[in-house]
């Protein structure tokens, strides 16, 4: 196999991801509480990405953040309530650190684009033609309006790489959570684990792994520029303290939004709820890892194979940025898919046997005609989210119906566990495969938190299954703007949701491995 050709594409300014930024829509009429988990997504990622070096898109997600907070909030009819008020405490508290981490990676960024500019002006780059480029063969745009990968010298494409992205995530998990067993923990630690297992992985799937662009410059230059209301908030940062984990002396920033058709069913085989499912292979049990004291009593239900190592709780010192490894190659997965809208989705690898799993777990409440649900959880590698946990929160269902009850419990294991919530699963026992319009108003407040979400409907007792997102537009809005309650209501636009499967963002990935955890009482 020869090497990758390699290009130096176009980053953004800071000016111009200052200005996607912005790129939201923010509707007071979606419950605060949606917005609030939103705004705790936005922060988890964007610590992801400043880990794996993706300057560009930490900065983004911090930019909108604070719009968010600092210009938003205060607009939210419910911003007063005093259910809310702790939360939104806690939110002021990490503003300061949220500006000192935008600080240092502004001049990151502007020697990166300025060092891009000068080389412009005397190189051309090459650019490789999509009818002669072969389905895993990296690949760049000279201009990309994506932060994700504008600028990265390596793309690659998750869907013909499936088998390369579920070894890489294995591997990140897993040092991740070798990284979080060390005693003295350091954010340059979590660095250095990611630049040296992405080189040996590098060196695995191409024997002519290319250079990095060079050293980080971590001087500090112009103060950035950030929303009026945050502007405000700098005068009074001696005010604050940094916000301290339960457990540890460490500081801690707490963890989005922004052809029409039918859809497109998979057409499986009906389940038989009394015998097993045909051709699947039984779970390979393994010893259950520990859970949080505070989560003692849930039920790990099965792990299939050995499960990856939870990802690491990483303090929040973004502020500090570390070099990179000399040899680690700067690659991340292109969008797979994009919302009606133009706008990109990343690629979600789902774990082709978590719905019959899930069906197992679901039998007793499908035997009496009893919906069941599940949360998606997952983490976030390289640009693509990978189911790696299905939750199974308390809840309270009928036959038409299942409402996810207790969920701060819900929330506070996502957060112990650093799982992001990629979407939701859940039962039609007797009905066929579709999105209800009570499953549409639910679906809208995860595609809020996360474009990529997605809804997965099993009707064990039909033959279709599906994997759905709402379309964007006309689907999110009409959804969100809907002030009808009624268990069934007509919508009167008809293309609310379509298929999320290939050739839309969510793959199913052989060999991923997951878990099922059960917080329901038992």
């Amino acid at each position: 196999m020869t090497g990758p050709t390699i290009s130096t594409p176009k980053p953004l300014s800071t000016k111009e991801l200052a200005n996607k930024a912005q790129e939201f829509e923010f509707n007071p009429f979606i419950p605060l509480k949606f917005w609030i988990r939103t705004s705790d997504t936005l922060l988890r990622e964007a610590l992801i990405y400043e880990q794996e070096d993706n300057i560009q898109q930490a900065y983004l997600l911090l930019m909108r953040y604070a719009a968010l907070v600092t210009e938003r909030f205060p607009l939210h009819p419910s911003v007063k309530d005093p259910e809310y008020r702790q939360s939104l405490k806690s939110i002021k508290k990490t503003l300061p650190k949220v500006i000192e981490s935008l600080e240092a990676l502004k001049p990151r960024i502007n020697h990166r684009y300025s060092t891009w500019e000068d080389s412009s002006k005397t190189l051309s780059n090459r650019v490789i033609s999509p009818s002669t480029r072969s389905p895993g063969e990296l690949y760049y745009q000279t201009e990309s309006s994506d932060p994700a990968i504008a600028g990265n010298s390596l793309t690659l494409a998750a869907a013909e790489n499936s088998d390369f992205a579920v070894k890489l995530a294995r591997q990140v998990m897993h040092e991740r959570d070798e990284a979080r067993k060390t005693t003295h923990y350091s954010p340059s630690l979590e660095k250095s684990v990611w630049e040296s297992e992405r080189v040996e992985l590098w060196h695995e799937w191409s024997p002519t792994p290319p250079k990095d662009e060079g050293p980080h410059v971590q001087q500090r230059q112009n103060r950035i520029q950030i929303p009026t209301k945050l502007n405000n908030e700098l005068h009074h940062r001696e005010a604050y303290g940094e916000v301290k984990t339960k457990n540890e002396g460490k500081s801690y920033i707490p963890s989005s939004r922004d052809e029409y058709h039918y859809p497109s069913f998979k057409i499986s085989q009906s389940i038989n709820l009394n015998q097993e499912p045909l051709n699947c292979p039984k779970p390979l049990f393994s010893p259950p890892p520990k859970i949080p004291a505070k989560c003692s009593d849930h039920k790990v239900i099965l792990t299939r194979d050995t499960p990856p190592p939870r990802p690491c709780k990483v303090p929040s010192d973004m502020s500090n940025p570390q070099n990179s490894s000399s040899d680690a190659p700067s690659f991340t997965f292109r969008p797979s898919s994009y919302l009606e809208n133009g706008k990109p989705l990343r690629t979600v690898f789902l774990p082709p046997e978590l719905r019959i799993e899930f069906l197992r777990v679901a039998k007793p409440n499908t035997l009496k005609n009893l919906e069941t649900c599940g949360m998606l959880c997952g983490t976030l590698i390289s640009n693509a989210l990978f189911i790696r946990r299905l939750v199974i929160p308390e809840q309270e269902s009928t036959s038409d119906t299942c409402e996810t009850t207790n969920e701060g419990a819900l929330f506070d294991y996502c957060d112990k566990e650093d799982l992001l919530v990629l979407g939701w699963i859940h039962t039609h026992p007797t009905q066929t495969c579709f999105m209800s319009s009570r499953d549409l108003h639910t679906h809208g407040g995860y595609q809020i938190m996360m474009p990529e979400s997605i809804a997965i409907v099993c009707a064990p007792s039909k033959t279709p299954w599906g994997v759905f997102r709402l379309t964007d537009p006309p689907g999110l809005g009409s959804i969100l703007n809907c002030r009808h309650t009624g268990l069934f209501h007509p919508h009167e636009e008809i293309n609310l949701y379509t298929d999320a499967l290939r050739p839309g963002h969510v793959v199913e990935a052989k060999g991923m491995t997951f878990e099922i955890v059960d917080l329901r009482p038992h």
